[in-house]
């Protein structure tokens, strides 16, 4: 089956994003709200984005109710997804390996991310020696 693509989303737009995936659907003001906590955002800048990210795709509106309900148009792991196989790509020549390694030593994991990812890693290897 075909991965539907969507725009890669903009810094703000990840934002509002990330509002969306930990507060799940919510109105204008609830996504203003959120991120006012983070940084001063004005109302209509948060509709404004909302209504360019709606014409992207990366978000869906509700308007079954006088009050306008946004939620994502995609999981925040298919977008990551996404994003992590676009950066490989343009960046890193396609290498997962030089992706990971340039990411851990950026923004070294903690004990636990690492056995996360050394079962990854186990997980992986397994499926690719079962025939």
């Amino acid at each position: 089956m075909a991965r539907h693509k969507t725009p890669r989303p903009t810094d703000g737009e990840i934002a509002i994003l990330e509002v969306l995936w930990n507060h799940g659907e919510s109105t204008v003001r609830q996504v203003q709200e959120a991120l006012d906590r983070v940084r001063p955002t004005a109302y209509t800048t948060v509709l404004k984005m909302l209504q360019i990210m709606t014409e992207k795709g990366l978000v869906e509106r509700d308007v079954s109710s006088k009050t306008h309900l946004y939620k994502p148009a995609t999981s925040e792991q298919e977008t990551q997804h996404q994003l992590a196989t676009d950066l490989a790509a343009r960046a890193f020549g396609g290498s997962a390996a030089k992706l990971v390694m340039r990411a851990l030593e950026a923004n070294p994991a903690s004990s636990e991310e690492l056995a996360e990812i050394r079962r990854l890693i186990d997980e992986m290897d397994d499926g690719r020696n079962v025939k």
